[in-house]
Formats: C-alpha cells, structure tokens, sequence
C-alpha cells in the first residue's frame, strides 16, 4: 500500500501521512496529465478522505501506465500533486462541459461550487471570467470591422461583436442577454439573485459547449472513421 502526505481536512493535521488504498483515474490534460480520485486513511485520525491528486511530470506518463498509485512503494507525492478533495460542494454541484482547457475547467468548477453553496455572486463572478477568457481568445490580433480597445475591455461590448461578425453562434444571443454591455450584471456590485446567477451558468454552460465540447467530439469521431479505413482494416 502506498503513502501520500497532506493536510488532513478531518482532524486538520498539517502535512500528515495517508494510507493510500485506491485510485480512480479521472479527467487527462494535454493528452498526458492524468487525474486521479483517491481513497486514502489518516495515520492521525484514522478517518478517511478522498483526495484528488494530478501528475507532476510529463516524463512519469510511462511509468504510470504501468503502475497504479496503491502499488507504489514510494510516497505518491513524488509523482502527483494534491489538488484538493471531495467533499459536499462536489455533490451537488454543476459538473462543467467536457473537453474544456484547464484554466477554464478550473475557474467553471469553482463557480460551480460557489453557486453549489449559495454564494450566486461569487459563482457569476467565475463564469463571467471563463467567458472573458474563452472570447478574448477568439479576437483578432489587430483591430478590425469596428474592433477597438474599448470593446476588448468590455465583456459585453465583445460578445456583441462577436456575433455581429457571425465568430459567435447566432443561437447563443438570445441567452447571452445575462451579460450587460457595461459590466454591471451585479457580479462585481454584489447584488444578483440566484436566478441571475442561473442564468449566467446556463450562458457560459452552452457557449463553452460550442467552443470546445462540440469540434472536439467532431475532432475524435473523425479520428474513428479514419481509424476505421486505414489500409487493412476489415471495415
């Protein structure tokens, strides 16, 4: 059985040895980054925490595939890093499309567990910047077609720009009406209510599909069907 040192959210011991006793891969980044769900006992209490846990090094993908984290006769710390753990907020919170960059996982995730625990400013003001980053991305380099510095700056004078230009999905427009041109959702004043939270999830839920979730699932059953004709292949 293999060992992993954390803190212990139980009896909030400080860097205290676990018993680490399953893992549970989960979500892969950059096609390497692995994640893991893992059981685990506290030397201290006695009591059990599931911790998630995330690759260190590139260079342990091929170790890894071949050992599992209960196998190893090494502290875990050596190749994976706490990420934090499972707890009620976990439970009950919104899950974030798949496929999503790392960065924009994160911050979707943390809004998710703040609108999860009733804190709907907070948790708009995370979606809000998993949009900023998602269509900051999607401008041109140079200003262009009416683009200025202004409309850069404003959340909601880009997402108008965005679909005045056919970049963004006419679909979408209708819901993205939660993002006020000027900035004054109430994300930063403080004062939304939970169905203005909502309604900024549901926004960020859909566009986040679109822009990541959708040409992904396309990418990967392209993949297949080309998988599927390579010369030799009975199909």
């Amino acid at each position: 059985m293999s060992e992993l040192v954390a803190n212990c959210p139980r009896c909030k011991s400080q860097q205290m040895t676990f018993d680490l006793v399953q893992a549970l891969p989960t979500v892969a980044y950059h096609g390497w980054q692995q994640n893991w769900e893992t059981f685990c006992i506290c030397r201290n209490c006695f009591k059990s925490t599931i911790f998630v846990l995330q690759q260190k090094s590139y260079d342990d993908r091929e170790y890894l595939r071949k050992k599992s984290l209960p196998e190893m006769d090494f502290s875990v710390n050596q190749v994976a890093i706490v990420k934090g753990h499972i707890s009620l907020k976990d439970e009950i919170a919104e899950q974030p499309p798949e496929h999503l960059p790392e960065d924009i996982n994160s911050i979707y995730v943390e809004g998710a567990a703040c609108m999860a625990i009733g804190c709907h400013n907070a948790g708009a003001t995370m979606f809000r910047l998993c949009i900023d980053l998602a269509t900051n991305s999607m401008l041109p380099e140079e200003n262009e077609n009416g683009l200025n510095n202004r409309i850069r700056r404003s959340l909601g004078l880009r997402l108008e720009w965005l679909f005045e230009k056919n970049i963004l999905p006419t679909a979408l427009q209708e819901l993205s009406t939660c993002i006020k041109e000027d900035g004054n959702d109430g994300a930063h004043a403080g004062n939304l209510s939970e169905e203005d939270a909502a309604d900024i999830l549901d926004f960020t839920y859909m566009l986040l599909e679109r822009l990541y979730t959708e040409p992904r699932r396309l990418e990967m059953a392209k993949l297949r069907r080309q998988a599927r004709r390579e010369p030799g292949d009975s199909a």
